[in-house]
């Protein structure tokens, strides 16, 4: 054989290799240094590597999380990944101990023996798996069990989160998405260390979760969606589902009853919140603005404290969010004093209130959480109100807008987002005259006038959800967009294996096969 046609082979088999099924095992490909989001401090081992092989077993102090990084490896490995009763030599151990940033710091320990996650809290070691699983082969991530072998990179990971608050939203009343829809994108965000889910519950096309005292609301007002798409709605028990399976990782449900306006699906529910008396009928499109419940009524606030009482009683969360935006059809007047009335109201329930920005044209109790949405970085309302902030500038964090002219989903209205535009601001400095300690969190909305399947939800929020849950998570000095789309692209493979429909922005080298 002459040296050109061993050559020739030799490249082949490369070529092969590059483009194998993206379902093949192999090392990530950055180690440390390919974690989304970035740790606080990633300090490589030099020539260590762990091993886990058929006889690794699993050590946990928190059985929930310790089950799952159990059954994850048990389907992709094919080993049987013992729970056993005591940390073992050559194992994983995920234990509680004392670590430095709070409830959700981790840190994680990976020798050539075995590999420790340390906790203060069952929160920390849940974020510490999230990064075992990205230091792991893609694979790893496989619903079928796949050849290996699979090898961790030795060293040290320190970790806490910039912000308590890293939020994602669904819009779940435009178009109505089941149990299992939720569910997914519960698995998929969590990754990626959020760790609130905020639903958007009811707007002028559909009301989505059941009501004892006021029954038709799910019936009848969750009977539409927009395009006259089926409707839907959750029982209590599947909404209960979804709370606990949130939990379960790492992630507060939010549940959002937008008021005063959005409310078309409640007004044709029942007469008597409107001021005519008269219900209008369902609507199935995409106009805001033009509804708005009847707020010189007292039955009006009956209705509130019904609503948001058995929604209280079933949310363990902290948050009831009160929407308050674009209620254009209320006199400015009736609104203030409606959404300081129904601020009242969830307090008295126990809750604290979260409400889109408009609510500062109220009075905002003191324990109010201001979302802000709005296209620019300047809103002296907003910046002056004294109060805790969400950062969701729609021109940024807004999963809906399309990335290019030529997307075939989304909207436009606040700008086209690329995931560097997703990625290349900064929450705690982005609005003027917001002092940096008054931001709580980052959220990335994603709304659904045409979003209408799982697909589209994943091709909307991957990859920007993880710029924007970065942003959430570490320290902004690690703010390098050069570095964050080397290991954005290394996503690509695991999200190939766990079948995430992402859209292959042009901005990330993408490995080949993914």
């Amino acid at each position: 054989m002459s040296l050109r046609t061993v050559l020739v082979l030799v490249a082949a088999l490369v070529a092969t290799s590059v483009s194998a099924s993206p379902s093949a095992p192999a090392a990530a490909p950055l180690g440390f240094g390919g974690v989304v989001p970035v740790p606080v401090s990633a300090t490589p081992a030099a020539g260590v590597t762990y091993q886990i092989t058929s006889s690794t077993s699993l050590y946990t102090d928190v059985p929930a999380v310790g089950d799952q990084l159990a059954r994850q490896l048990r389907r992709s490995t094919g080993y049987p990944v013992p729970i056993v009763a005591a940390p073992a030599a050559g194992g994983i151990s995920l234990r509680l101990g004392s670590v430095s940033g709070g409830d959700e710091a981790y840190q994680l320990d990976v020798t050539a023996t075995g590999i420790t996650v340390l906790a203060n809290r069952a929160a920390g070691l849940f974020n510490g798996v999230q990064t075992l699983r990205q230091l792991l082969p893609y694979a790893a991530d496989s619903a079928t069990v796949q050849p290996g072998p699979w090898p961790v990179q030795g060293g040290r990971i320190t970790d806490a989160p910039r912000y308590a608050y890293r939020g994602a939203m669904l819009d779940v009343a435009r178009h109505f998405f089941p149990v299992a829809a939720v569910q997914r994108y519960i698995d998929q965000i969590a990754l990626y260390k959020i760790n609130y889910l905020h639903l958007h519950l009811s707007d002028d096309q559909g009301w989505r979760i059941v009501i004892d005292s006021r029954p038709r609301l799910a019936t009848y007002g969750g009977s539409t969606a927009v395009g006259g798409d089926p409707g839907g709605y959750y029982t209590k028990a599947q909404y209960q589902e979804l709370v606990a399976y949130a939990a379960a990782r790492n992630i507060t449900i939010v549940p959002e009853i937008d008021l005063p306006g959005h409310t078309n699906a409640a007004l044709a529910s029942y007469a008597e919140l409107n001021c005519n008396g008269v219900a209008p009928p369902l609507y199935t499109g995409t106009d805001v603005g033009f509804s708005t419940l009847c707020t010189s009524k007292e039955i009006t606030y009956t209705f509130i404290d019904q609503v948001l009482g058995e929604l209280a009683a079933i949310t363990p969360g902290p948050y009831l969010h009160l929407g308050g935006d674009e209620a254009s059809s209320t006199k400015p007047a009736d609104y203030a004093a409606f959404m300081n009335r129904a601020q009242a109201i969830a307090a008295a329930h126990g809750k604290t209130v979260i409400g889109w920005h408009d609510i500062v044209k109220a009075t905002p109790l003191p324990s109010t959480v201001v979302q802000y949405w709005g296209t620019t970085p300047k809103d002296s309302a907003v910046a002056g109100a004294g109060r805790k902030v969400i950062m969701s500038p729609a021109s940024r964090a807004y999963l809906d807008m399309k990335y290019n002219s030529r997307t075939q989903l989304g909207q436009d209205w606040a700008g086209l987002i690329e995931v560097k535009d997703a990625y290349g601001w900064n929450p705690g400095s982005y609005l003027t005259g917001l002092p940096s300690q008054q931001v709580l969190g980052v959220e990335a909305p994603l709304w659904t006038e045409t979003i209408r399947t799982s697909a589209d939800i994943e091709y909307m929020a991957f990859p920007r959800l993880p710029a924007l849950a970065e942003l959430a998570w570490s320290p902004y000095g690690k703010h390098d967009w050069t570095a964050f789309k080397k290991r954005l692209g290394a996503q690509g493979p695991r999200w190939r294996v766990m079948g995430v429909n992402y859209y292959h922005s042009g901005q990330i080298a993408w490995p080949a096969g993914s």
